[in-house]
């Protein structure tokens, strides 16, 4: 028997399984969309040869002769390694809703209007719901919710982590591109000015006293400092996976740096977070 995990996320469309594959790839899962079900032995065989771990999988639900069975497919795969089934369902005017918003069309909507094409998928799956070995309603379920939800069961030993990586860059080389939050420090003192100081970073203890003594630092440092604080569990609430802060000066090589670090070891000691900081304009 295999000793890879394959959790199938089954369930109606729009009730959030193409979030909750996100939410796997999160947790570690190698994940696998929209995959036909005659094609699961060999995808699991490559899979399997690369030893990926565990596996989250959406297949091709619709009834198929060409395609496969969903159904059958699974339990062949049962008999051979764990599996779990989640199926997602709503109520429908929650799925009406959902899809009126998005105005993506049903995979159904050949049987009719909206709520009848909700109607034949709902009794085309129940074989599927019946061999679930969970069930989560997602009408009242934001995306942060439904995150916790399948964290806790699907991997109740390891954290759900927000990455925060930080970003010291100087502007004159440019804005990095992927930044969610941007901070400008170019108005605290510049040790590039003194000959002492320009060869040196932002994380030399010479260069740290010469930017605490400009009187703006401490209300500044403490204020940014609270700003992330107030947003990081929001964050997490909301379940984005990651953020990107920017901290940018001229150059990139004192003040933003000096200030990335002291936001970094502010955030360390938060559990909740895995924490990186990249350096972009440090070597130039």
């Amino acid at each position: 028997m295999s000793s890879a995990r394959i959790v199938f996320v089954t369930g109606l469309s729009g009730a959030g399984k193409s979030q909750a594959i996100k939410t796997f790839e999160d947790l570690g899962f190698y994940c696998v969309e929209h995959l036909p079900p005659a094609a699961l032995d060999a995808t699991l065989r490559i899979l399997d040869a690369g030893r990926t771990g565990d596996i989250a999988i959406t297949l091709h639900e619709q009834s198929d002769a060409m395609l496969g069975d969903a159904l059958a497919v699974i339990e062949a795969a049962a008999r051979v390694r764990p599996v779990d089934v989640l199926y997602l369902e709503a109520r429908d005017e929650a799925l009406v809703r959902r899809f009126s918003e998005t105005r993506r069309r049903h995979p159904f909507e050949t049987h009719g209007s909206l709520p009848e094409a909700i109607a034949a998928e709902r009794e085309a799956l129940l074989p599927l719901r019946e061999r679930a070995t969970m069930i989560i309603d997602t009408t009242n379920l934001n995306h942060g919710s439904l995150k916790e939800r399948l964290a806790a069961a699907f991997a109740p030993n390891e954290r759900a982590l927000l990455t925060v990586t930080i970003v010291p860059f100087g502007f004159k080389y440019g804005l990095p591109l992927d930044l969610d939050l941007l901070f400008d420090v170019r108005f605290l003192r510049n040790p590039n000015y003194d000959d002492a100081l320009q060869p040196l970073t932002g994380e030399d203890e010479a260069v740290v006293k010469f930017i605490e003594a400009d009187p703006a630092c401490a209300p500044f440092v403490a204020k940014l400092i609270d700003m992330v604080d107030f947003l990081v569990p929001r964050y997490i609430a909301e379940g984005k996976a990651r953020v990107t802060i920017g901290i940018g000066c001229t150059g990139g090589r004192h003040r933003s740096v000096y200030v990335a670090g002291r936001l970094y070891r502010h955030l360390a000691a938060d559990e909740r977070l895995a924490l990186a900081v990249d350096p972009r304009d440090l070597a130039r």
